[in-house]
């Protein structure tokens, strides 16, 4: 089983879903894929990116802050996810999946964002630790 960043449950379906994307976008025509695909690609990597970015960092609350921006990227992949859909770029079915993917990975998003705002509460900051040697 991987550990550490690889092993959290949002960080493999924020991959998926990235993933998934990707293959959908790429079998696009041109225009459709650079205007539209270009900008559904991105949203839905820089969810996974940002949540590494964040896992990476020291404190809760730096930590806590890429995931709040990983879930608006995650609001943003949606955004496009419709667009693409109602533009008929995307098959029903194919909509249906990541959309899917989508709605897993929120609301797990959200308990990782309410676990890190309750250790940051906990994490003593430098001017607590310095007023409390005194």
């Amino acid at each position: 089983m991987a550990e550490g960043l690889q092993g959290l449950r949002i960080y493999q379906l924020a991959e998926a879903l990235a993933d998934e994307v990707w293959n959908e976008v790429i079998t696009w025509r041109p225009f459709s894929r650079d205007t539209v695909g270009r900008q559904f690609v991105d949203a839905a990597d820089s969810i996974g990116a940002n949540i590494a970015e964040g896992y990476g960092r020291f404190h809760y609350r730096d930590m806590r802050q890429f995931q709040l921006i990983a879930r608006g990227f995650l609001e943003e992949t949606g955004h496009w996810l419709r667009r693409a859909r109602r533009r008929n770029l995307i098959a029903e079915k194919r909509f249906n999946g990541l959309d899917g993917l989508s709605r897993e990975l929120a609301p797990q998003l959200n308990a990782y964002i309410r676990s890190l705002e309750t250790r940051a509460t906990k994490q003593p900051t430098r001017t607590k630790r310095a007023n409390s040697s005194s």
